[in-house]
Protein backbone atom coordinates (compact mmCIF):
# COMPACT_ATOMS: atom_id res chain seq x y z
CA UNK A 1 0.00 0.00 0.00
CA UNK A 2 1.07 3.73 -0.89
CA UNK A 3 1.89 5.71 2.11
CA UNK A 4 -0.19 8.73 2.32
CA UNK A 5 1.06 12.21 3.36
CA UNK A 6 -0.23 14.08 6.09
CA UNK A 7 1.13 16.90 8.26
CA UNK A 8 1.91 16.31 11.77
CA UNK A 9 -1.67 18.89 12.62
CA UNK A 10 -3.60 16.53 10.06
CA UNK A 11 -2.47 13.19 11.86
CA UNK A 12 -3.33 14.94 15.52
CA UNK A 13 -6.53 16.09 14.59
CA UNK A 14 -7.49 12.41 12.43
CA UNK A 15 -6.15 10.47 16.01
CA UNK A 16 -8.26 12.97 18.49
CA UNK A 17 -11.46 11.80 16.13
CA UNK A 18 -10.76 8.65 16.25
CA UNK A 19 -9.97 8.66 20.07
CA UNK A 20 -13.53 10.38 20.35
CA UNK A 21 -15.42 7.89 18.51
CA UNK A 22 -14.32 4.85 20.48
CA UNK A 23 -14.24 6.26 23.95
CA UNK A 24 -17.18 8.42 23.89
CA UNK A 25 -19.29 8.11 20.57
CA UNK A 26 -19.12 3.97 20.74
CA UNK A 27 -19.88 3.55 24.01
CA UNK A 28 -22.93 5.76 24.31
CA UNK A 29 -24.52 4.29 21.24
CA UNK A 30 -24.26 1.31 22.17
CA UNK A 31 -26.23 2.27 25.48
CA UNK A 32 -29.04 3.53 23.16
CA UNK A 33 -29.09 0.55 21.30
CA UNK A 34 -29.33 -1.18 25.13
CA UNK A 35 -32.35 1.29 25.94
CA UNK A 36 -34.25 1.03 23.14
CA UNK A 37 -33.86 -2.73 23.00
CA UNK A 38 -35.80 -2.40 26.46
CA UNK A 39 -38.67 -0.66 24.92
CA UNK A 40 -39.59 -4.01 23.72
CA UNK A 41 -40.81 -5.08 19.54
CA UNK A 42 -37.56 -3.96 17.39
CA UNK A 43 -39.22 -4.15 14.56
CA UNK A 44 -40.96 -0.63 14.69
CA UNK A 45 -38.57 0.74 17.36
CA UNK A 46 -37.57 4.07 15.76
CA UNK A 47 -35.06 4.72 18.34
CA UNK A 48 -33.48 1.34 18.09
CA UNK A 49 -33.22 1.82 14.59
CA UNK A 50 -31.52 5.09 14.63
CA UNK A 51 -28.82 4.06 17.25
CA UNK A 52 -27.91 1.05 14.93
CA UNK A 53 -27.44 3.44 12.25
CA UNK A 54 -25.47 5.50 14.21
CA UNK A 55 -23.38 2.99 15.15
CA UNK A 56 -22.71 1.54 11.61
CA UNK A 57 -21.40 5.53 10.49
CA UNK A 58 -19.44 4.98 14.15
CA UNK A 59 -17.82 1.77 13.01
CA UNK A 60 -17.13 2.54 9.19
CA UNK A 61 -15.54 5.78 10.12
CA UNK A 62 -13.11 4.44 12.91
CA UNK A 63 -12.19 1.58 10.45
CA UNK A 64 -12.00 4.54 7.51
CA UNK A 65 -9.83 6.64 10.07
CA UNK A 66 -7.20 3.24 11.26
CA UNK A 67 -6.60 2.81 7.72
CA UNK A 68 -5.82 6.31 7.52
CA UNK A 69 -3.17 6.76 10.71
CA UNK A 70 -1.75 3.26 9.32
CA UNK A 71 -0.90 4.64 6.00
CA UNK A 72 0.57 8.17 7.29
CA UNK A 73 3.60 9.22 6.40
CA UNK A 74 3.57 12.53 8.64
CA UNK A 75 5.61 15.55 7.86
CA UNK A 76 6.69 18.64 9.53
CA UNK A 77 6.64 21.56 7.21
CA UNK A 78 8.49 23.37 9.83
CA UNK A 79 11.91 21.79 8.67
CA UNK A 80 11.16 21.53 5.08
CA UNK A 81 12.18 25.03 2.92
CA UNK A 82 12.87 26.03 -0.89
CA UNK A 83 10.57 25.44 -4.12
CA UNK A 84 6.82 24.47 -2.86
CA UNK A 85 6.06 21.05 -2.04
CA UNK A 86 4.38 19.24 0.17
CA UNK A 87 3.07 21.52 3.69
CA UNK A 88 4.06 24.49 1.91
CA UNK A 89 1.81 27.31 2.91
CA UNK A 90 1.65 29.39 0.18
CA UNK A 91 -0.23 33.21 -0.56
CA UNK A 92 -0.94 33.76 -4.66
CA UNK A 93 -2.66 36.07 -6.04
CA UNK A 94 -5.37 36.35 -8.46
CA UNK A 95 -3.98 38.66 -11.80
CA UNK A 96 -7.49 39.12 -13.31
CA UNK A 97 -8.96 39.99 -9.55
CA UNK A 98 -6.47 40.66 -7.46
CA UNK A 99 -8.13 38.14 -4.89
CA UNK A 100 -5.48 37.40 -2.31
CA UNK A 101 -5.88 33.66 -1.01
CA UNK A 102 -3.55 31.80 1.25
CA UNK A 103 -3.56 28.07 1.32
CA UNK A 104 -1.41 25.09 2.79
CA UNK A 105 -0.61 21.81 0.80
CA UNK A 106 -1.74 19.14 2.63
CA UNK A 107 -2.76 15.28 2.25
CA UNK A 108 -6.22 14.33 0.62
CA UNK A 109 -7.45 13.19 4.48
CA UNK A 110 -7.04 16.43 6.03
CA UNK A 111 -8.13 18.81 3.03
CA UNK A 112 -10.77 21.47 3.95
CA UNK A 113 -11.00 24.34 1.21
CA UNK A 114 -12.51 26.30 3.82
CA UNK A 115 -10.13 26.12 6.09
CA UNK A 116 -7.61 27.14 3.70
CA UNK A 117 -6.09 23.36 3.53
CA UNK A 118 -5.67 22.49 -0.38
CA UNK A 119 -5.40 18.63 -1.10
CA UNK A 120 -2.02 17.66 -2.60
CA UNK A 121 -4.05 16.20 -5.78
CA UNK A 122 -5.87 19.38 -6.37
CA UNK A 123 -5.40 21.27 -9.93
CA UNK A 124 -3.92 24.68 -8.26
CA UNK A 125 -1.37 22.43 -5.70
CA UNK A 126 -0.17 20.37 -8.82
CA UNK A 127 0.27 23.49 -10.63
CA UNK A 128 1.93 24.98 -7.80
CA UNK A 129 3.97 22.09 -6.85
CA UNK A 130 8.18 23.06 -7.44
CA UNK A 131 7.32 26.35 -8.39
CA UNK A 132 8.75 29.60 -5.92
CA UNK A 133 7.94 33.15 -5.10
CA UNK A 134 7.17 35.45 -7.94
CA UNK A 135 6.43 32.60 -10.45
CA UNK A 136 3.12 32.64 -12.20
CA UNK A 137 1.04 29.86 -12.56
CA UNK A 138 -2.37 28.87 -15.04
CA UNK A 139 -4.43 26.34 -13.38
CA UNK A 140 -7.11 24.71 -15.74
CA UNK A 141 -10.64 25.03 -13.39
CA UNK A 142 -14.09 24.26 -14.38
CA UNK A 143 -14.61 27.96 -14.91
CA UNK A 144 -11.81 28.54 -17.31
CA UNK A 145 -7.63 28.82 -16.93
CA UNK A 146 -7.21 31.11 -14.21
CA UNK A 147 -3.35 32.73 -13.67
CA UNK A 148 -2.28 33.30 -10.26
CA UNK A 149 1.24 34.97 -9.10
CA UNK A 150 3.27 33.02 -5.89
CA UNK A 151 3.43 35.86 -3.52
CA UNK A 152 4.86 34.16 -0.66
CA UNK A 153 6.00 30.69 0.56
CA UNK A 154 6.31 29.74 4.20
CA UNK A 155 6.39 26.32 5.84
CA UNK A 156 5.35 26.35 9.65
Amino acid sequence: MDKIPMTRRGHTALDAELKQLKTIERPAVIRAIAEAREHGDLSENAEYHAAREKQSFIEGRVKELEALLSLAQVFDPATLSGPIKFGATVTIVDEDTDEEKTYQIVGEAEADIEKGLLNLKSPIARALIGKEEGDSVEVRTPGGVRSYEILEIAYK
